[in-house]
């Protein structure tokens, strides 16, 4: 297996977040967003769809959304448990997983790419031609705000993002809360229970990945 990867990027951060939480090591290659190697025709080769990560199996099978990139490792790697272990705790996991992505990746991804002259053209991920928005950086930012807040509330009756246990919703928690710093926002003296968990979290191995 390869795999292909940006390490400032978040997405592919949780990947390497969630095989470091399993022991899993795979070969890496770097290509580099900021200057458009991901819309090379030799990447583009590789993955028409220009995103990163991409996983390339041996036989050839390119897997590119990072949560798929985590669901393949951990059918193959099950423990420890990342994604549930029954009907219920999955269930719980892939909804806390998707709050993550949808109120807080895409809502700091809105204010980085629209705010971010690299991507001036590029404001959509993988795209080429496609304007940014400056309305859309004081949008992202505000939604960004917001979703620390129900994060912190989520986790002043709960130890980890989904339960009592660290799971994906964790990995992918952890990588918005840092990347929310690239558009100035951050978790606060009003986060108490946020700023606990991250603390935790921050000091486990896998967070340095």
């Amino acid at each position: 297996m390869k795999l292909y990867e940006y390490t400032m990027a978040p997405n592919p951060r949780r990947v390497r977040i969630f095989l470091a939480e399993k022991g899993v090591e795979i070969d890496t290659v770097q290509v580099d967003i900021p200057s458009g190697e991901n819309l090379s025709e030799e990447f583009r080769a590789i993955n028409p769809r220009s995103l990163l990560p991409t996983l390339v199996l041996d036989d050839g099978t390119v897997i590119d959304e990072s949560v798929a990139i985590c669901r393949y490792i951990e059918e193959l790697h099950p423990e420890p448990a990342l994604m549930g272990t029954d009907a219920k705790s999955k269930a719980v996991i892939e909804s806390a997983q998707r709050h993550m992505e949808w109120d807080g990746l895409l809502s700091v991804a809105e204010a980085f790419r629209n705010a971010n002259p690299a991507f001036a053209d590029r404001g959509i991920s993988g795209s080429e031609g496609v304007p940014a928005i400056e309305a859309l950086v004081d949008r992202g930012r505000a939604s960004t705000i917001r979703f620390l807040g129900a994060l912190n509330e989520t986790l002043a009756t709960s130890e980890y993002v989904a339960g009592d246990a660290v799971s994906i919703a964790d990995i992918t928690a952890f990588c918005v809360v840092d990347f929310a710093k690239w558009i100035q926002v951050r978790a606060g003296d009003e986060h108490p229970h946020l700023n606990r968990w991250y603390a935790e979290f921050k000091a486990r191995p896998s967070a340095q990945a």
